[in-house]
Formats: structure tokens, sequence, C-alpha cells
């Protein structure tokens, strides 16, 4: 099964639709003085996990695992009804786990109190006790119906550029050959999808098109390229000259077009990434008192949102809240 997305349980349980992640927020809007300020939290929690990540630390991979599990968690469940600082430990250490990274227990613990207490964060009541974080990890595999296989668009990338060996699905479009420069880009542009929720609505494979129609477009050689074929419109190379770079800019054309997959979704998924930008462009890590970068009077509230958070997962009487309904009667129960 790990060798097939489509017949993988990421393809058949949790590539989901707008109208269950829409559900699956409804609680959670009551809590924020925007719906813009839940993309803003996404943002938030991302970036926290690839900080903790980074600390413990983790390969990229497994930050966007843990980033996935994070994400398919709080499709059952509500932000207002549990510790995400919690679960953002609970995420890295199984997904280190299923990544074949394992972590030691203590040192995601004694990591995360480190990190959750930093400035900006002010968690300063995180659990210190091992079996807190072991709890939790049981009632996350059990929340992600023991469903750890995740398929990520950094493979579909490095097929589609002759980095690895190519499937089915691209053997019409051939191989794409990108320099180091603009293959780069097009990973970075991966990375910052997990900052959305594009990991749940649409396959990796269509991610990765979406990441590479980007970097053909954003990148100065290759955008120069392309304007200058729709220009000067070539013959065919021949047989012999397929392969030179004269050809390149034809080629590009050649190989999006030759994709066996949707060209109208691939530029959604683009638009998509695209709104991502605008909207990171005015968030801000700082703290509540300063808002959004920009200074505008919505984003002035919305640090306050994170922090009405925090302050719901850990009340004043210094025990955090029940990470789940499971949980809270297990607590309950002494």
């Amino acid at each position: 099964m790990a060798t097939d997305f489509w017949a993988s349980s990421h393809n058949k349980r949790w590539v989901i639709d707008r109208a269950t992640l829409k559900q699956a927020r409804a609680e959670d809007l009551q809590y924020v003085d925007c719906p813009e300020h839940i993309d803003f939290l996404n943002i938030y929690f991302a970036n926290l996990i690839a900080l903790l990540g980074k600390r413990l630390p983790l390969r990229q991979r497994v930050i966007a695992t843990a980033t996935v599990f994070f994400r398919r968690f709080y499709v059952k469940n509500l932000y207002c009804e549990t510790d995400p600082f919690l679960v953002i430990a609970a995420c890295c250490y199984v997904a280190a786990k299923a990544e074949e990274s394992p972590v030691h227990i203590k040192n995601v613990v004694s990591e995360s109190r480190i990190t959750f207490s930093q400035e900006g964060y002010g968690i300063k009541n995180f659990p210190s006790d091992n079996s807190k974080l072991a709890e939790m990890e049981f009632y996350l595999v059990s929340d992600l119906e023991c469903d750890l296989v995740v398929f990520h668009p950094y493979r579909t990338l490095l097929t589609l550029c002759g980095k690895e060996t190519a499937h089915a699905f691209v053997a019409e479009a051939g191989r794409l050959e990108l320099e180091e420069g603009p293959l780069q880009t097009a990973w970075f542009i991966i990375n910052d999808t997990y900052r959305s929720e594009l990991c749940l609505l649409y396959p990796p494979h269509m991610i990765a098109i979406a990441a590479i129609y980007l970097t053909l477009v954003l990148n100065d050689k290759t955008r120069d390229a392309i304007q200058a074929q729709a220009a000067n419109p070539a013959p065919p190379p021949r047989a012999h000259r397929a392969r030179t770079r004269a050809a390149t800019a034809a080629g590009l054309c050649r190989f999006m077009a030759g994709l066996r997959v949707s060209l109208p979704t691939i530029a959604m998924i683009a638009q998509e990434i695209l709104s991502l930008y605008t909207l990171w462009e005015r968030y801000s890590d700082a703290a509540p008192d300063a808002g959004l970068a920009g200074g505008s009077g919505a984003g002035d509230s919305t640090g306050d949102d994170v922090a009405r958070l925090a302050d719901l997962a850990h009340p004043a009487s210094g025990q955090p809240i029940a990470a789940n309904k499971r949980l809270e009667r297990t607590q309950a129960a002494g």
C-alpha cells in the first residue's frame, strides 16, 4: 500500500471536500473575530510544528508528515476543545516513528516545553510528565484510524524532474529538466503549502504539478524561455536535438500539456497557493499587542485569537484541558 497512492488510505479516506472541512471548523469560528483568522491559525501552528521539528531535529519529510497528522486530527476535533500544543508534540512524536526517524519521548517533552515557553507562545505549564504525551499519542493514532502512511508532493516533484524512477502518469509527458535553482524553488513552494489545508483537499501529485507550474512562471529563466517561445514559435526539434537546451522552451509547454491531469484543477491549486502568499504577507508571529503586519484594525485581534485558544487549552488551574472527549472521561475517572 505504501507504494500505491490510489489504493492507499490517504487517497480513500483523507482527501476530503471543502464542505467537510467547513463543517469541522464551524464551532471554532465562534471564538475568532474574523473567519480569516482560522487561516492565520493554520500558518501559526504549521510554523510551530516546523520550529519544534528543527529543534528535535527532524527531516523536512517528517515535519511535513507531522503537519498532515495535525490537519487530519482537527478534521475530527475542535481547536476550542483541545490543547493544540500537546497535539503538536504528539504529531511530531508519531510522525518521527512513522517515518522511521524515532525520537525519544523525553526529548520531545523537554524540547516542547522549551519551544512553547518562548516569548510569543507563552505556554508555561506544558506537561512535563511523559505519560501525558504517551496518552495523547494513543488518542492521536486512534483519531487517525491508524492511517500513518502519508504521501507527499516531494516524491512526484523528484520523479517529474528525473531524480527518481518515473511512474505511469508521467509516461506521456516525459521528464522535465530543471536546473537546481528552479527545482529548489518548487521544493520551497511545496513546503509552504503545508501552511494551508491543501494537503487535505488535493492529492499530493496535483500539488507537486502546481508547484512546478508556479516555478515555470515565477522563475526568471524559465519564464523568459516560455515568453521567447511564445513570441517566436520554432519548428519541432529534430530527434537528435530533442534533449538540447535549444528545445527547452517548447519542452516546458509540451511537458505541462502532456501530463494526464486536469489543468483547470492545477490552475485552481496554483491560485490557492498565491492566495496563501497574499495571506501570509499580512500574518505576523508577533505578540498580540503588535497585531498583524500593516497594523490593520482587523489584524490586531489575530494574536488575541491565538492567546484565547491558548487560555482555553491551559486554564488558570494549571491543568491542560482534555485532548478530546474520550481523554476527558478518562481524566474524570481518575
